[in-house]
């Protein structure tokens, strides 16, 4: 903002100067120039408010979750805690309705099982665009900027099960954006996982041998678009992984074993990742492409490096990080584009097949509580908790003290075959709380999930309900939320205001109108 009103007052001098000094410049000419100068002042102010492409900072928006928040106050979480960028993995049309006016920019997914519908005809894509994309697309509607074309899809473990039709779906999809004048608009891009490229230094990264001719059509195919390459890291699973990862290598803390690469010295797992990426992409002669991050984060439980504090300390450094447009050794001052942290909420219904820190990944609890302390650096001082959050009543399911719980298991693998009982597990913050405090555990759990049915908390007479919280330090036992899902917008998703990016727009456009007028009518 300051290079601009300088510049301009080097300009508006140069202008005074010639107005001084050439006599035969007459009053209504003068002031046609006085004019358009003090016009073209308003329009360089007012156009360095107005938001471009840059680096920002965005969240994950899971919902597979058994308490669900009402998506309205999802997006006031959102705005509360000016979050701008926010990606989801499907196009819930809940979400996706209370999201609009809102102005967040919005990644839609395509979920992998639908890659091959969307291969198979422009007819599947044509449908798929009208349906989630350009019926949000209008005015006070929702600012979809990205669609992501399957998440993950070259995955190592899915064994090529969706390589096929990941470019034909782009392809498809590409033509249905064009078809209602959005493909300049809205982008496509593919999430990949860290493990496509591959190398022991950054400097030697290269795509998997297998993957080499699509990701050489994907890379084309993006860099023609002016779509980034979009890929999720995880120094989290690193460390997770292997037991001679170094943990201090995982964060932004500085390291006791840098890895030296040429000139170049990587003193966290991050930059390492991203440059082994860069060199990947530099083989197949897009080394400038832009790179975002769409997932990146720390879980908080369910395993012993996931708890509060070391989430805190990495997305801390992570934010920092980027923030601070260092860049890494191969793209030094060059941050990646946007940043996804992983993820908003924690997702207790998710698979624990890769660990039960699967459903623990957000900075907010289910509920939309902070966790921890966590400046985003997006202009508030730390985490706003959600407001407006609809609880079940005060009231908790535990063992019943008088009763022989010697029989329990089978209670046991009942409540916790079917709610979550990852907390309890080796590494969990409710690991030490004792057999009883487990039972507890495990049948509050289970009664939340059932909507605190009085049923749900008999257990054949060892279960019973109490008003007095059980929860012991870091362990929480929750109280469930009312799970009525909200089609409508929220307070904060009416209309659009003054400070949204279409209403400046406006304004600088019929500033240069105005201008024109006041030049040939003065």
């Amino acid at each position: 903002m300051i290079k601009e009103v300088v510049v301009l007052q080097k300009w508006t001098w140069a202008f005074t100067f010639t107005f001084s000094s050439d006599k035969m410049l007459q009053g209504r000419f003068r002031l046609r120039i006085l004019s358009a100068v003090l016009l073209s002042l308003i329009v360089i102010v007012g156009w360095s408010s107005v938001p471009v492409a840059e680096s920002a900072l965005g969240v994950n928006w899971g919902t597979v979750s058994f308490h669900k928040l009402k998506p309205s106050t999802v997006v006031d979480l959102l705005q509360d805690n000016k979050i701008s960028k926010v990606k989801l993995f499907d196009a819930d049309p809940d979400s996706l309705q209370a999201l609009m006016g809102s102005g967040i920019q919005v990644m839609i997914g395509v979920p992998n099982e639908m890659l091959a519908a969307l291969s198979s005809s422009t007819a599947a894509s044509d449908s798929w665009v009208r349906q989630n994309v350009s019926r949000y697309m209008r005015k006070n509607g929702v600012d979809i900027r990205y669609i992501a074309v399957g998440n993950e899809p070259f995955l190592s473990s899915y064994s090529g099960q969706f390589q096929s039709y990941v470019m034909p779906a782009l392809l498809n999809l590409q033509q249905s954006l064009a078809k209602v004048n959005l493909a300049s608009y809205v982008k496509l891009v593919v999430p990949c996982n860290a493990d496509a490229y591959e190398s022991s230094l950054p400097s030697q990264g290269a795509f998997r041998p297998e993957l080499t001719q699509i990701m050489t059509q994907l890379v084309s195919f993006l860099n023609s678009n002016g779509s980034p390459f979009v890929v999720n890291i995880y120094p989290f699973l690193s460390l997770y992984g292997s037991s001679d990862f170094p943990q201090d290598y995982a964060f932004f803390e500085g390291t006791s074993h840098p890895v030296t690469d040429g000139s170049n010295v990587y003193y966290n797992a991050f930059d390492g990742n991203f440059d082994t990426l860069v060199a990947a992409l530099s083989k197949l002669g897009y080394g400038q492409m832009p790179i975002a991050i769409g997932e990146i984060g720390w879980p908080t439980d369910g395993a012993i490096s996931g708890n509060l504090t070391a989430a805190r300390v990495f997305n801390r450094g992570l934010i920092n990080h980027v923030l601070s447009n260092k860049g890494t050794p191969l793209r030094p001052g060059v941050p990646p584009l946007d940043v996804y942290l992983f993820s908003l909420l924690d997702e207790g219904a998710k698979s624990t097949l890769p660990g039960n820190f699967e459903r623990h990944w957000g900075i907010f609890s289910f509920d939309g509580q902070a966790k921890y302390p966590l400046n985003l650096g997006l202009g508030g001082r730390g985490l706003k908790n959600a407001r407006k959050v609809e609880y079940l009543p005060s009231r908790w399911c535990v063992a019943n003290p008088s009763r022989d719980l010697s029989d329990v298991a089978n209670h046991m693998k009942l409540a916790c075959g079917v709610a979550d009982c990852t907390t309890l597990t080796y590494g969990g913050s409710c690991n030490g709380i004792g057999a009883k405090g487990n039972i507890s555990y495990a049948f509050n759990s289970y009664y939340q999930l059932q909507m605190q049915n009085e049923r749900s908390c008999d257990f054949d007479g060892l279960g019973m309900v109490t008003f007095l919280d059980p929860s012991i330090g870091e362990c929480r036992f929750l109280v469930g939320v009312t799970d009525t899902r909200s089609s409508s917008s929220s307070s904060s998703s009416s209309s659009s205001s003054s400070s949204s990016p279409e209403y400046r727009r406006w304004v600088i456009v019929w500033m240069l109108i105005a201008w024109r007028v006041w030049f040939f009518v003065l």
